[in-house]
């Protein structure tokens, strides 16, 4: 099992409807609308690193709205 946190930044206004959609995201555990640099912070389980990437850059970067988004893996 692999953990990873996904920082979003998406453009305001869209805060509850992208929450709603990055929630949908097949491997996201949670997601935060947070303050800060960021706008949102998802949470991602899957079963391989390589996972990661297709829900980080394939599927939530490519959502309506989102600006930009940053990985980081768990390591323990």
């Amino acid at each position: 099992m692999v953990r990873a946190y996904v920082m979003v930044k998406a453009h305001s206004g869209d805060a509850e409807r992208l929450k709603s959609e990055i929630l949908d995201v097949e491997g996201v555990e949670d997601a935060y609308i947070v303050a800060g640099d960021v706008d949102f912070i998802a949470t991602v389980t899957v079963d391989e690193t390589a996972d990661v990437k297709a829900v980080a850059a394939t599927h939530i970067q490519n959502l309506d709205g989102i600006e930009d988004t940053q990985t980081y893996v768990a390591m323990d």
